[in-house]
């Protein structure tokens, strides 16, 4: 038996794993003094409270899948892709960059994260096609989405939410200070993303032996998403315009959750005739209902009948419904968190860490507490309500400028979230892509180790000049 074929060591499943985190959180707060011990029954509906918390994600997914069911009965995505390829044949490893710089730039703007699953079973699919395999297609949504993230400028869920908890506290901080910090944050983890991608891509392409996948998982992913047929699917006129349709779909979910009006652009206001919320303020439930809509749009307009389309849309949820299950699995360690008051212990613990430290080791041993708080608390916004009030004062108290302190939190929760089991992120691309957490656990951890040090250096450098 090959080595791609029998692996000496093998972690569970995704859910396995999940509730064994949520399992030893829940035990650990029998031992922790000052807290509420979880009870059993506690330990128990985390899954399902977990599940209720992330639904509106769960339905999202959902129907993303219904709508990708429907496109690709069309057709349209497989005769797209395959022209793409064509054209860039030789060239393929272009798709890299480019991907990945488009997703920073949501990363880094508007804090995408989420969104990204809509496009992972696409990603996928071209990286398929042009000859990669399917971790190159997670790599390049997470590590290119993420390192916007880890550099958030404008991000609201993580900037405007940081600088306004720091605000709630006295605490005044200059966001020209923040985005010059992000830029740098943002800049050198996507060009270390890029690289490590890149280079594993040209091994995969020039020898698909090279691949870090088992050989069960690239077969997965080969059937799930090229069916395991060779034709060659023609690029009709009535395809084209499915195409225009599926890409029109996503520029508009673009458009419907960056918060323009938070960048002071007010041209969207009136846009709520669709759904009741005007682009920038749509959500999950907005743009579960938007995905519906096109499916049923680019169905007719490609001559689909009522029952085709309903079948088509039913069967691509269908094989959703393990990565909503994940997603909501994942939440529930966030839930046993905050209901035991977990969360604040260990945020106050952390900040009696850093007292008297000196700036380098600071941003050093900061960066790691974030880290691991991101881990317990995946939702940016959520942590940075938590624990501006608690890092803000400190790092004024010791002499130190607020701002990096945001750059610290934006950088610390950026890196685990590259890899955390614990975001539905993660986990719900890797199960669309068929992608052991395993596998992508040895890919990432060498990008992380490079991006932790470039992060390390840029924020010591700022704390010192700042």
């Amino acid at each position: 038996m090959s080595k791609k074929e029998k692996k000496s060591f093998s972690l569970p499943s995704a859910y396995t794993v999940l509730l064994s985190i949520t399992a030893l959180i829940a035990l650990a707060t029998q031992f922790i003094p000052d807290i509420t011990a979880a009870k059993f029954s506690d330990l128990v509906m985390a899954p399902i409270n977990g599940l209720n918390e992330a639904i509106d994600i769960a339905i999202f997914v959902l129907l993303i899948g219904g709508f990708l069911g429907v496109t690709a009965k069309t057709g349209a995505l497989d005769a797209g892709i395959g022209s793409v390829v064509k054209k860039l044949e030789g060239k393929e490893l272009v798709l890299i960059p480019v991907l990945m710089f488009i997703f920073s730039l949501g990363g880094t703007s508007f804090g995408m994260a989420e969104e990204t699953i809509a496009f992972a079973a696409l990603v996928t699919t071209t990286m398929i096609v042009a000859g990669f395999d399917p971790l190159v297609s997670v790599a390049t949504l997470i590590l290119g989405s993420g390192s916007g993230v880890l550099g958030s400028t404008v991000n609201p869920f993580l900037v405007s939410t940081s600088i306004g908890a720091l605000n709630g506290v006295g605490i005044e901080a200059n966001q020209v200070i923040i985005i010059g910090t992000a830029v740098a944050l943002w800049l050198s983890s996507l060009a270390i993303s890029t690289y490590f991608v890149m280079s594993y891509a040209k091994k995969v392409k020039a020898d698909k032996a090279n691949s870090l996948l088992s050989d069960k998982e690239f077969n997965e992913a080969k059937e799930a998403f090229l069916g395991n047929k060779e034709e060659v699917i023609e690029f009709t006129g009535k395809r084209k315009i499915v195409l225009s349709l599926f890409a029109l779909t996503f520029i508009v979910m673009v458009l419907g959750i960056i918060p323009w009006e938070e960048f002071g652009v007010t041209i969207f206001t009136k846009t709520d005739f669709l759904n009741g919320s005007s682009l920038g303020n749509w959500w999950f439930s907005e743009l579960s209902m938007w995905f519906a809509i096109m499916s049923v749009i680019i169905g007719l307009v490609y001559g689909m009948k009522e029952q085709e389309i309903v079948s088509s849309f039913m069967n691509g949820a269908a094989d959703m419904v393990g990565v909503a299950l994940v997603i909501g699995v994942s939440k529930g360690i966030s839930v046993i968190m905050s209901s035991t008051g977990l969360d604040n212990y260990v945020l106050n613990a952390a900040s009696s860490m850093l007292t008297g430290m000196s700036p380098i080791i600071f941003v050093i041993v900061a960066l790691i507490i974030y880290m691991i708080l991101s881990f317990f608390i995946p939702s940016t916004s959520g942590l940075a309500g938590l624990s501006m009030p608690i890092f803000g004062p400190l790092a004024v108290s010791l002499g130190f400028a607020p701002e990096v302190i945001v750059s610290i939190f934006s950088a610390g929760s950026g890196i685990v979230n590259f890899v955390t089991p614990t975001s539905g992120v993660i986990m719900g691309a890797l199960a669309i892509a068929r992608v052991d957490f395993e596998t992508w656990v040895k890919f990432v951890s060498k990008v992380i180790a490079a991006v932790f040090v470039s992060s390390a250096i840029i924020l010591s450098i700022a704390m010192i000049l700042l």
